[in-house]
């Protein structure tokens, strides 16, 4: 134990990962990196926690260590109640930024997945193609919005529980291309983002209001001629079962505007370093003991080679591939030849049939997959007299989504 200026300091090795713990900071370092609290000093403070590691994995296990023995209890409009008495204990809360230097690298997957490797696929094409737009319905509560929505046709509304939606502009605004010509026009540029939030409309929504706020993208110019493109992002609130879920599919997103960069500007553009942040990063008081049952295996780095596996599988000999790489790869391929069928599929049959029949009415207010979707499954809601049908439509038919 060491002392500074009156304050203790104490220095100590826990199996193979140094701690450093002082009145005002904890820092965690092990061969996942490393994680820094700025300890609250006063009741009514949140904790602000730094979390710093090479891998996708590595920064997951740290960030969820990190909030579970460092976030402040706190109560929320969510907790449960069975008359005066709660059902759960208080949620764990802290504020977050997670650094990955290199998000892409292998092994990226990790056996730990609330919610499974098929919602996984799923999710990642909510966010990155948009195949659950159309659960978007005008006057519903429910469904207001979605990430790919919010960042490929963002308009300010009033209001969105209106039948119209409330919207202030004719048309909306594409951000993802916004991004792109932005950086085309300047490859320095320092305003190349992407926002969620609409004040004139998501305050009075509640518990239907983004989550996601913001990405923020950064290129720099390499020696080669290529760009390295970063991004962070940024959340206000955020259920810490969501945090793999939501960095796995933003990074899918960062990818695909680095691919959308580099065509327009003919040169390779990689992706660097993801930065992701949370106002307030959460466990819920019912994910307590699900946690508590897994926390042995990620408290330490003992177990680090057996939690993770690696993504890539196609690119890995079959005969060299791990029975959780191929369980990953045949999930993941199931989920996407179901949404390639049937994008809705996870919906009940009559919230189902009633977006065929909204997608039948106004076909040209949907995407090519939602058109094809009821055209498989729902022909007979098809209007014939409505000329959105034909034309270039029919191919759709024919040889499916290209």
């Amino acid at each position: 134990m060491a002392e500074k200026t009156g304050e203790k300091i104490d220095i100590k090795s826990i199996g193979r990962a140094m701690v450093l713990d002082s009145p005002l900071i904890h820092i965690f370092e092990d061969s996942r990196g490393m994680y820094v609290v700025q300890k609250p000093q006063k009741p009514g403070q949140l904790p602000h926690i730094t979390v710093n590691a090479a891998t996708l994995p590595g920064a997951y296990e740290l960030t969820l260590n990190a909030v579970w023995d460092h976030g402040v209890f706190s109560r929320t409009h969510y907790d449960q109640k069975a008359g005066e008495e709660y059902l759960h204990p208080p949620s764990k809360e802290a504020t977050t930024i997670v650094n990955v230097l290199e998000p892409f690298k292998e092994p990226r997957m990790h056996n730990f997945i609330p919610g499974g490797y098929k919602e996984l696929e799923n999710y990642r094409q909510e966010v990155v193609e948009g195949i659950h737009d159309a659960w978007i319905k005008p006057g519903d509560t429910y469904w207001t919005y979605t990430y790919h929505e919010r960042f490929k046709n963002w308009n300010p509304s009033v209001d969105l529980n209106r039948e119209d939606r409330g919207f202030l502009l004719k048309r909306g605004i594409n951000q993802i291309e916004k991004v792109v010509d932005d950086l085309v026009r300047d490859i320095t540029s320092k305003g190349a983002q992407m926002t969620t939030w609409m004040p004139s409309a998501d305050p009075g929504l509640e518990s239907n209001r983004p989550c996601l706020q913001r990405m923020w993208f950064r290129a720099y110019e390499l020696e080669d001629s290529s760009i390295g493109l970063n991004a962070n992002w940024y959340f206000r609130s955020r259920d810490v079962k969501a945090w793999f879920m939501n960095f796995w599919a933003l990074s899918s997103l960062h990818s695909h505007i680095a691919d959308l960069l580099s065509e327009r500007i003919q040169r390779p553009v990689y992706v660097m370093t993801e930065s992701d942040g949370s106002d307030s990063l959460h466990f819920y008081g019912d994910f307590h003991k699900e946690f508590e049952a897994r926390l042995k295996r990620i408290k330490t780095d003992e177990n680090f080679k057996r939690n993770v596996f690696r993504s890539n599988v196609k690119k890995i000999p079959e005969n060299e591939r791990t029975p959780a790489e191929e369980a990953f790869l045949d999930e993941t391929l199931k989920e996407r030849a179901r949404i390639e069928d049937n994008p809705h599929y996870n919906l009940n049959e009559k919230p189902r049939e009633e977006l065929a029949q909204r997608i039948a009415e106004n076909p040209d207010a949907y995407s090519e997959r939602d058109r094809q979707f009821v055209e498989r499954h729902y022909p007979y809601l098809i209007i014939p007299k409505n000329e959105s049908w034909f034309g270039d439509h029919h191919r759709f038919m024919d040889g499916g989504i290209k």
